[in-house]
């Protein structure tokens, strides 16, 4: 499936910035990067340099000199795509990328496809199937956690799992496969104690992967935090206050928020979305009924539930009342959902007025979202909500639905293979549910594939990369 084309691409964002670098990659790169150079001090022939070096020179279009870039070589197989790639880092100008990708195509290249710098360094076994698709989640990662997790996976750390537990349960099924070779006298190769102990042991880390993807799919994709609440609460300026800016429209009208309004922040390296929803009310406005239709999608899609009230309420014992209701209500709706209680506007509130509020709600999480009490103490009670001892601890955490679905189809046909050792089932069936194990391992790393497979995850690529 290798193309022997030779590739180009920008490899920086598109748009005007101080530089920009043009990638090449292929059989050929290195010479028609040669066609166009000229080294400044002297007459350089790029396909003599050594291989991990750069060169000051100018792009020239004939006699016309495009600009002054540095070209660097990196001589197959020690490049990223295992092919001799050649960067060029020009300045930044649309119409300087433009002349020299333009050019370079008219001397023999074509252009990238997404993602196929990435999947040329797969099929050059410079990287596993796992590994090339950490290199997009890598690009795309805003926190830190996201970003620990991509860099764990890209060197290799679920990979060698997955390859260590394939290589154990190979040499396994050969023992297996001997067997039957020797089906009439009656031997046994593979030790059936033994073997047990593996499986059981491929069954524990194949759920610790499978188990650790309801963390690792939140932290990826940012952890959903629904504000609900009764209209003018605070809800707007609370997210105005985690943001620090101005990003919801607060009024003292009540129903100001008619429609969903998200946005993220990083909390101690946690993405977290927060979703500032329609106040909950019994009303007669179409527009705002549908907000508040909204406002239950949203509690649903969230993985937290940020229940607040105003604080100034709670002097009347019949709110009071009515709102331990509506959080029982909560709970029991989403029970399986943290719930964090807010009172807010406490600076209207004497000490007095305070002490009562916690003593009448023990839970209960005081602040002031609009002078910023309590504000920080809230994200740190978020952030206690995640799971990120496996973080801490470099564990592999599994991010990838591709992946996820790899493992559950891997874990069911290794619980068959634990069954058929418990029930004395006999060699040749026992075969059959080792291979499509080893065929699922095979799926995630990418010693098992096809074109279709591919062609999806790469597809989904930038396409300098």
């Amino acid at each position: 499936m290798i193309n022997q084309d030779t590739i180009v691409a920008l490899a920086t964002p598109s748009g005007a910035g101080a530089i920009a670098v043009i990638r090449l990659s292929g059989n050929d790169a290195i010479a028609i990067a040669d066609s166009c150079f000229k080294s400044v001090k002297s007459q350089k022939t790029l396909g003599v340099q050594k291989t991990h070096t750069i060169h000051l020179g100018h792009i020239m279009d004939g006699t016309r000199t495009i600009d002054e870039v540095l070209v660097s070589i990196f001589k197959n197989p020690n490049s990223y795509t295992g092919e001799d790639v050649v960067e060029v880092s020009c300045h930044g100008s649309n119409y300087i990328q433009q002349e020299i990708i333009q050019l370079f195509l008219r001397k023999g290249c074509r252009m990238a496809t997404a993602g196929e710098f990435t999947l040329r360094a797969f099929l050059n076994a410079k990287l596993d199937l796992s590994q090339a698709e950490a290199v997009a989640d890598l690009i795309s990662s805003d926190n830190e956690a996201s970003h620990q997790i991509a860099m764990q996976q890209m060197r290799g750390g679920f990979s060698s799992e997955i390859a260590k537990l394939r290589e154990e349960l190979l040499n396994f099924a050969s023992l297996i496969e001997l067997e039957l070779d020797f089906a009439e006298e009656d031997v046994e190769f593979a030790d059936r104690s033994q073997f047990k102990d593996l499986v059981e042991r491929i069954r524990f880390v194949l759920k610790r992967l499978i188990d650790s993807f309801a963390v690792g799919n939140v932290i990826k994709n940012g952890i959903p935090v629904a504000i609900v609440g009764e209209p003018n609460v605070g809800k707007s300026t609370l997210l105005n206050a985690l943001l620090n800016e101005e990003r919801a429209i607060v009024s003292h009208i009540a129903g100001t928020t008619r429609d969903t309004i998200e946005d993220e922040i990083s909390i101690g390296g946690i993405g977290f979305r927060f979703i500032d929803t329609a106040g909950i009310r019994e009303t007669k406005d179409v527009v705002e009924s549908i907000g508040i239709k909204k406002t239950f999608e949203k509690i649903d899609q969230a993985q937290v539930v940020i229940f607040i009230a105003d604080s100034t309420n709670f002097k009347d014992e019949s709110f009071v009342h009515s709102f331990k209701i509506e959080v029982e209500k909560i709970k029991n709706k989403y029970p399986l959902k943290p719930l964090l209680i807010i009172a807010n506007k406490v600076d209207k509130l004497n000490e007095k007025q305070i002490e009562f509020v916690k003593n009448d709600i023990p839970e209960i999480h005081l602040l002031s979202a609009k002078t910023g009490i309590g504000v920080e103490e809230l994200k740190d009670k978020l952030l206690s909500f995640v799971n990120t001892g496996a973080l801490r601890n470099n564990d592999t955490i599994v991010t990838n639905s591709r992946h996820y679905d790899s493992l559950l189809k891997a874990f069911e046909e290794i619980d068959k293979v634990k069954d058929g050792l418990e029930s004395g089932l006999s060699g040749d069936l026992l075969a059959i549910d080792i291979r499509q194990a080893l065929y699922y391992f095979g799926e995630i790393t990418g010693e098992i594939t096809n074109d279709d497979l591919l062609g999806n995850i790469f597809a989904n690529f930038c396409i300098g990369k």
